[in-house]
């Protein structure tokens, strides 16, 4: 029998549909049947590819056993934090400060009133290392809420205080400098591995943020050891087995240090993400492996992330059937040598064993291998190669597939959509441009609503109930600004418009310049979240940063401007100290340092070769998150067209930088030599 997660929209709320726990979701009505009963509310908060969450799930949430002793002691909520990232941000601080460490499966258990009093993440069944068992854990809530109530409302009010009272310091309204963000980069050379690639050691998470940053400032400063860096990691990720050598695209991060054994689970955030590093790596360098990744990534996010409706879905489960009918993390897409040669005979199955570094060991479980590209230098017949890649994906796709969460979140739309829309516009694939407009259409149609408020996920074309948060806003700007650049349709800077306005009047604080996970008239939590460090994903507040800046680069919005300063006084504050974890704030701040530059093509339509030739020549450009509006003259798709005509009747574009233009020109050599960009014939 279904319980109340039957009518949800989350595939992760529907994958307890079944359980006999009688679960509520995240809800006013909730708490108060908490407080009729006089009960405390179990919290559960996962995400539908999280792999311990269905181990908990399986030995715990569809055991008739232990749902008998939830259902009569508690309230239990399941929240899928990908929904409400706002309730997953507020507890799992709680967590981190009461254990000194968090994750998912989360599990935070509430009075009433939602002030939190027990912590954990994943619980066992059965007592072991030194971890009590899920059923000890209940036993032990329950008794301390029925007979030592007082200390657990002083427990939970001293928690509760103390949250409220971490008000965030954020350094003064100044922006960063030029010493700041040298004193980043020394900070990430001192974490950088060389031997490896990447920073830190292990479990090791692509560092696509980082990149960007490393690649904007080599871009504004010439500093070849960034670009070194970025380059170097970009390598080894494409090598190693957290990308995916025969359908493209990356999980979400390695176990060790060598970049070999993924976890399996492949979220369309990481994916957007490193396309477009990797694609802004190939316009710096013109790297033939970086372009290669760019498409591939991108051809993985529409063949196998989108939705019918046009949007993309958010990840792909690390599990999937072995074909035993067990659910095994990573069974898709590992291989043993009979596998191999199941599929390719005997002479072709070793030529692939050393290409793919597949061992009769193996390199992960059971005698299977993570493919990989473990070797630089040896010689290979690149046809006969392709050839083996083409026949083992062939083979790979008769296996069970992982299931796929199809919930479309607005923010990682949004950076799905910037990096189809300029990967499109670098390697002249129109369909990947497209792509990017049509999830544009969705988030326009179904998210938003008249007032352009967006709503946080949708599913079949329907909108969910849940509030979109900061980085929702600032994530989807950024993608439709990407778009009003490449497809030169002004219309998505006017809707960038309207959400950024958003940013201003319900996100940001007057008083201080800083900024809020969560709207000014969004649901009231025990604490209003507020994070500016950079995590899986630019933070709200940094992406917040980004989209005010280009925002105002392209209109010349003032406000605009002044807030973004204001909100990279944390990035002068955190950036030196804790460089990893706020890459995107530190790009950002590569980009106000070098204007940005505001670049304007008046052509003859975009159809004319000698308009799209400098319009692609200004999309090329390395200089840090410059804007570039394209356009016919007299046009009024655009403030940076206003007032510059055709030069002798031929297109031309015009480069300003803190209120200084360069001279227009006609020759795409010399705009590129103003933006930095490389001549363009490494596209093909």
């Amino acid at each position: 029998m279904a319980n109340r997660l039957a009518q949800a929209t989350s595939p992760y709320l529907l994958q307890h549909a079944d359980n006999p726990v009688d679960w509520w979701a995240w809800s006013e009505e909730a708490f108060a049947e908490a407080r009729r009963r006089d009960v405390p509310v179990l919290l559960s908060v996962g995400y539908s590819s999280c792999h311990w969450c269905h181990v908990m799930a399986h030995e715990s949430f569809e055991d008739q056993a232990t749902a008998d002793e939830m259902n009569a002691h508690f309230v239990s909520v399941k929240v899928d934090r990908e929904e409400r990232p706002d309730v997953d941000a507020v507890y799992m601080e709680a967590v981190q400060a009461a254990t000194g460490h968090g994750g998912w499966p989360m599990t935070v258990f509430l009075t009433p009133d939602a002030e939190p009093f027990y912590f954990g993440t994943y619980f066992p069944p059965e007592p072991r290392h030194g971890m009590p068992s899920f059923r000890q854990v209940l036993e032990g809530v329950r008794q301390a809420w029925e007979e030592r109530r007082d200390e657990v409302g002083e427990v939970a009010g001293k928690i509760t205080r103390d949250l409220a009272g971490r008000e965030l310091s954020v350094g003064g309204d100044e922006a960063p400098g030029e010493q700041e963000l040298a004193q980043a980069l020394l900070g990430l050379t001192r974490e950088y591995d060389p031997q490896r690639g990447g920073f830190g050691g292990a479990p090791k998470f692509p560092p696509s943020m980082v990149i960007e940053f490393l690649l904007r400032h080599h871009a504004r400063t010439g500093a070849e050891g960034a670009l070194q860096m970025a380059a170097d990691t970009c390598e080894r990720m494409a090598r190693g087995g957290i990308y995916d050598q025969l359908g493209g695209g990356f999980a979400r991060y390695s176990v060790d240090r060598d970049w070999v054994v993924p976890h399996f689970e492949k979220m369309l955030y990481d994916n957007a993400l490193l396309c477009r590093v990797y694609a802004h790596l190939w316009r710096t360098t013109g790297s033939e492996l970086a372009r290669r990744v760019a498409l591939e990534t991108a051809d993985f996010m529409v063949r196998e992330l989108r939705t019918p409706e046009g949007g993309f879905a958010s990840a792909l489960d690390a599990d999937s059937d072995d074909g035993t009918g067990r659910h095994v993390e990573g069974a898709y897409y590992v291989w043993t040598p009979e596998q191999l040669r199941e599929v390719l005979g005997d002479a072709d199955a070793d030529l692939a064993a050393r290409c793919f570094g597949v061992t009769e060991e193996g390199t992960f479980e059971e005698g299977a291998s993570v493919l990989r590209l473990p070797q630089r230098d040896e010689v290979v017949d690149a046809a006969r190669i392709d050839g083996v890649r083409e026949r083992l994906l062939e083979a790979r796709s008769r296996r069970p597939a992982p299931g796929r969460d199809d919930k479309v979140v607005a923010a990682w739309n949004g950076l799905a959509i910037a990096a189809l829309a300029e990967t499109g516009a670098y390697f002249d694939r129109p369909d990947l441009v497209e792509a990017a407009v049509a999830a544009g259409d969705l988030l326009v149609r179904v998210h938003l609503d008249e007032q352009a408020r967006i709503a946080r996920t949708s599913k079949d074309g329907q909108a969910g109930a849940n509030a979109g948060v900061l980085e929702d806003y600032a994530d989807v700007a950024e993608g439709f600004l990407a778009l009003a650049s490449v497809t030169g349709d002004g219309v998505w800077l006017d809707f960038a418009g309207l959400l950024v306005d958003h940013v201003l009047s319900r996100f940001l604080d007057a008083e201080s310049g800083a900024l809020y996970d969560t709207a000014s008239d969004a649901e009231r939590l025990i604490r209003r979240p507020q994070d500016p460090t950079d995590n899986a994903t630019p933070s709200g507040w940094t992406a917040a940063a980004g989209a005010l800046l280009g925002y105002a680069a392209h209109t010349g919005s003032e406000p605009h401007r002044a807030a973004a300063e204001r909100a990279l006084g944390v990035v002068k504050t955190l950036g030196p100290r804790v460089p990893r974890f706020i890459g995107w704030g530190l790009a950002v701040a590569e980009a106000l340092l070098d204007g940005p530059r505001e670049v304007a093509v008046v052509g003859r339509g975009t159809d004319d070769p000698a308009t799209a030739e400098l319009h692609r020549t200004a999309l090329l450009g390395t200089a840090p998150g410059a804007v570039v509006a394209v356009g016919t003259e007299g046009g009024d798709e655009f403030p940076l067209l206003a007032g510059r005509p055709l030069v002798g009747g031929a297109p031309a574009a015009y480069v300003c930088r803190n209120f200084t233009c360069d001279a227009p020109t006609t020759d795409p050599g010399r705009l590129r030599t103003a933006l930095g960009g490389r001549a363009p014939s490494g596209a093909r």
